[in-house]
């Protein structure tokens, strides 16, 4: 008993002892917050090297016998990629690749080159089953690697399986056509997404005034789905985004629109 009351008159409390449970706890949470943040940065790093490793050496398998069957007789011994290093050179079959897919692309933008397609396409039409393979194929890249007004123009707040519960949902453009003819004007056509899987969802043909349109791009709107809410993206003119309830520092992206949900707009898409 005594002891006890000389221990706390000495000085600090028990708690900030050197080798108190305080510290040690403490320690404990330090490594494990350090362990956390190493594997979140070494992660992403990580999976892209190997992704990409993967990507590189699997079209190098399957590219690099085409390479020695149609190009090595053309060129010289010592030209050969295999033998002029004493080490494979990784990426040709991708470079290949890419090369290729440039001059089938500036080779069909021609009138030869579209005669050719068109005449491929009515052979394809006569299949049943392939015909119905490649359109749908076709239709997605298309609609995937388009640049003009196929892509998803704005990100937005729509009131939805009721009111009072909103989503987050993607303007692709103003109700047009044979739908744009049943319904009253100035109507949105909107893709309502399901998360985490983006790629499947609702389209919505929503009034124009039940429409909250967001500064947020479509990338972060996509992130935002993806991450099931856990990754918020930041408001123009903050630096901060939140992951799981956290702010983590970010950079400001240049050309960003003032903060906050911004009022319907009045010009039609």
């Amino acid at each position: 008993m005594t002891q006890h009351v000389q221990d706390r008159d000495d000085g600090a409390p028990r708690g900030d002892h050197p080798d108190g449970p305080d510290r040690k706890r403490r320690k404990f949470f330090d490594l494990r917050t350090n362990l956390l943040t190493g594997i979140i940065l070494a992660a992403p790093i990580g999976i892209t090297i190997g992704l990409t490793y993967w990507f590189v050496t699997t079209v190098d398998t399957h590219v690099r016998p085409l390479i020695k069957t149609l190009i090595r007789p053309l060129l010289p011994p010592g030209y050969d990629p295999d033998t002029f290093l004493p080490l494979a050179i990784p990426g040709i079959g991708v470079l290949f690749v890419i090369l290729a897919l440039i001059i089938l692309g500036a080779l069909t933008r021609n009138l030869f080159g579209r005669t050719l397609i068109s005449f491929g396409e009515r052979i394809v039409d006569r299949m049943p089953v392939i015909r119905s393979i490649y359109g749908a194929l076709k239709q997605i890249f298309e609609t995937v690697l388009s640049q003009t007004e196929t892509s998803f123009k704005e990100v937005c707040l729509v009131e939805y399986p009721r009111r009072g519960l909103w989503a987050l949902a993607f303007v692709a453009t103003g109700a047009r056509g044979e739908v744009a003819d049943h319904l009253t004007p100035d109507h949105l056509s909107v893709f309502l997404p399901t998360t985490p899987n983006p790629t499947s969802g609702f389209l919505l043909f929503v009034p124009r005034q039940d429409v909250i349109l967001l500064d947020m791009s479509v990338e972060d709107g996509a992130k935002l789905i993806i991450s099931a809410g856990l990754v918020v993206p930041p408001r123009a003119g903050e630096t901060k985004a939140y992951v799981n309830g956290r702010a983590v520092e970010t950079r400001r992206r240049r050309g960003e629109p003032p903060a906050g949900a911004i009022a319907v707009r009045s010009e039609p898409y």
